[in-house]
C-alpha cells in the first residue's frame, strides 16, 4: 500500500467556496456530517437531494465517465464546500461526472450503485452512506470490471481489496493531533478529562476515539480520561453528556475535555458555562476547525481542533481516479489529508481558514 499526504489544491475555488459554506452552515444546534459521519443532518431540504446531477467535462469531449456517488451535497455545509472543487477537477481532467446523493440512505445508495454499475462507467466514486453496507455495491462494480475509489470515509478493512485506493481524512490521525495538543498543554501534569465521542458504531467515531485515546496512553498517562460519553455530532446533546459527566465525577476533579468534532466541543462549553465555569481555565480541544470550532479558538474557549478541508476531499476525490484510470497502479493508494492543527497562534491564518 501506498500512503500519501499531498496538499492538492485546495485553494481552487476557494473563495466561492467559502461564500456557499457560510450560507448553508447550520450552526451550535445542528447535527453535523464533517468526516463521512454516516447518519444525515437533521434538516436535509430539497437543494442537492436525492437524483442525479451531471458536472465536469462535457459528455460529449470527456476522456472518461465517473459516477459519484455521495450521501450528501449541497443539502449539507460540508458537501457545499466539497462539490465545486471536485466538479472543477473533473473537467479539467477530462471527466465527466454523474453525481448521485442518497442523503445517508443505504438503500438509496444501493439502488444508486445498481444504476451505476448498468451504465458501465469508467469508474465509481464512492462515499459510503453507511460503512458496513456497501459490499454488494463493491462486488458488483468488481464483477463488471468497474475500478471504484472511496473517498472520505474509508470503508472496512475486509472490504479495500474490492477498492483501487481511498482519499480523505485520516480519522485515526486526527484524534492523535488532537491528542498531541492535549499532552502538549497538560505539559506533564497530572489532570483528568472528559471525553465526548461521535455517534456510537460509526467508523469515524470509533478512529477517533482510538487515535485520541492510545496518543495519550503513549504520550501522557499523566491525562486520566474520566468518563466518556457519545454526543452523536450533535451540540444539544453533548451539552447533555458533558452536564451529566460533570455531575458524575466533579467538575473539580476536571481539567479538560476532548470532542470528536467542533459541534459537540461546542456543546461542551455551554455546559461548563451553565455550570459557572470557565473554558478557559481548561484543556480543551477538538477536529473540523469548522466556522463554528474557529472562533471558539480566537476567543480562548477551545485551546486547539485539527483542520479538515472540503474542497481538499473533493478536489481528491477526482485526482485520485484520475490517477487510477491512468496509471493503472498496481496496489491500492490511500491518500490522507494533512492533520493541521489549529490553535491561535495560527487560527486567523488563510491556509486554515474554515471551509463549512
Amino acid at each position: 500500500m501506498r500512503t500519501r499526504r499531498l496538499t492538492g489544491l485546495v485553494g481552487l475555488l476557494a473563495a466561492g467556496a467559502l461564500l456557499l459554506a457560510a450560507c448553508g452552515d447550520d450552526g451550535a444546534d445542528a447535527t453535523t456530517t464533517d468526516a463521512g459521519e454516516e447518519a444525515g443532518g437533521d434538516d436535509a431540504g430539497d437543494d442537492g437531494a436525492q437524483g442525479e446531477e451531471e458536472a465536469g467535462a462535457d459528455p460529449a469531449d470527456a476522456e472518461f465517465t465517473v459516477y459519484a456517488l455521495l450521501p450528501q451535497g449541497n443539502d449539507q455545509p460540508y458537501g457545499t464546500t466539497y462539490l465545486p472543487p471536485m466538479e472543477a477537477a473533473a473537467e479539467e481532467l477530462g471527466i465527466s461526472l454523474t453525481i448521485t446523493n442518497s442523503q445517508y440512505d443505504a438503500d438509496t445508495q444501493a439502488s444508486d450503485c445498481e444504476v451505476a454499475v448498468a451504465a458501465q462507467p469508467d469508474g465509481i466514486i464512492l462515499w459510503p452512506a453507511v460503512g458496513d453496507t456497501v459490499r454488494p455495491c463493491l462486488q458488483a462494480a468488481n464483477d463488471a470490471g468497474i475500478p471504484v475509489t472511496i473517498t472520505n470515509s474509508d470503508v472496512n478493512p475486509e472490504d479495500e481489496d474490492l477498492t483501487r485506493g481511498y482519499s480523505g481524512p485520516d480519522t485515526y490521525g486526527q484524534g492523535a493531533a488532537s491528542a498531541e495538543m492535549m499532552c502538549e498543554l497538560a505539559d506533564g501534569q497530572d489532570i483528568g478529562i472528559i471525553m465526548i465521542n461521535g455517534l456510537t458504531g460509526n467508523s469515524t467515531a470509533i478512529n477517533r476515539e482510538a487515535g485520541f485515546e492510545d496518543t495519550i496512553n503513549e504520550q501522557c498517562p499523566n491525562v486520566e480520561i474520566l468518563a466518556r460519553q457519545p454526543g452523536n455530532w450533535n451540540a444539544d446533546e453533548s451539552q447533555i453528556a458533558a452536564s451529566e459527566m460533570i455531575t458524575s465525577v466533579g467538575a473539580e476533579n476536571i481539567q479538560g475535555v476532548y470532542a470528536a468534532d467542533d459541534t459537540m466541543v461546542a456543546g461542551a462549553i455551554d455546559a461548563l458555562r451553565a455550570r459557572d465555569l470557565d473554558p478557559a481555565d481548561l484543556i480543551i480541544t477538538s477536529i473540523g476547525n469548522t466556522f463554528l470550532g474557529n472562533p471558539l479558538v480566537l476567543d480562548g474557549s477551545l485551546d486547539g481542533t485539527v483542520f479538515q478541508s472540503s474542497s481538499w476531499d473533493g478536489e481528491n476525490a477526482v485526482t485520485l481516479m484520475h490517477e487510477v484510470l491512468t496509471e493503472d497502479p498496481g496496489e491500492r493508494i490511500v491518500r490522507f489529508m494533512p492533520d493541521v492543527k489549529v490553535t491561535a497562534d495560527n487560527a486567523e491564518d488563510p491556509d486554515v481558514a474554515p471551509e463549512w
